[in-house]
């Protein structure tokens, strides 16, 4: 066994136990070919940003699933891709989405802007600040309003409770609109 596996086992069990440096260590060690992966499939250096951002989150979260049968690296550029090709597709569905429909869900109709400029221009501002919002608010919206799940099918895919989706989706768009008022 090399070196460099078995120093990546031990940083893995670190991990496990919550030791954010080895988090760190990690991250810093895979970062840069997970981006790469997730930007030829999104094609958005932000966007694949936020996906390998997700991806590490998400991995850090199901870590005790990793059962070593392939390197970390293979296991965790399956979970980038795999994220990357569901980025990919809401990207590709929400373009499909008229903008007035976001809008007006996430402003519930207050402030629609009347030209079809402006209401790109708004369109743009939301999007850029959902970006800004705590994951699982972006994550809830983006899911809700955007994908047009249900509160219970954004329950089961957060793996939240029904009344916790309810309160976070509420949450998420009270802070939207707080940020969007500050811009």
């Amino acid at each position: 066994m090399s070196q460099n596996k078995v120093h990546t086992e031990t940083l893995l069990q670190l991990c496990l136990e919550g030791k954010q440096s080895a988090q760190a260590e990690i991250y810093n060690r895979y970062y840069k070919a997970m981006f790469n992966t997730a930007y030829r499939i999104v094609k958005d250096s932000a966007e694949a940003e936020d996906v390998m951002q997700e991806s590490f989150l998400n991995a850090f979260t199901k870590l005790h699933t990793f059962k070593g049968d392939v390197t970390f690296g293979a296991w965790l550029k399956r979970i980038v891709i795999n994220k990357s090709i569901y980025h990919y597709r809401k990207q590709k569905k929400m373009n499909e989405v008229g903008l007035d429909d976001i809008l007006y869900k996430v402003e519930d109709n207050d402030g629609i802007a009347e030209d079809h400029g402006s209401t790109e221009q708004m369109a743009q501002k939301v999007m850029e600040t959902m970006k800004r919002l705590k994951d699982n608010y972006r994550i809830s919206l983006t899911l809700h309003l955007i994908e047009g799940y249900d509160y219970e099918e954004v329950s089961s895919i957060m793996g939240i409770s029904y009344a916790n989706c309810r309160t976070t989706i509420s949450r998420a768009k009270e802070s939207l609109r707080k940020k969007m008022i500050t811009t």
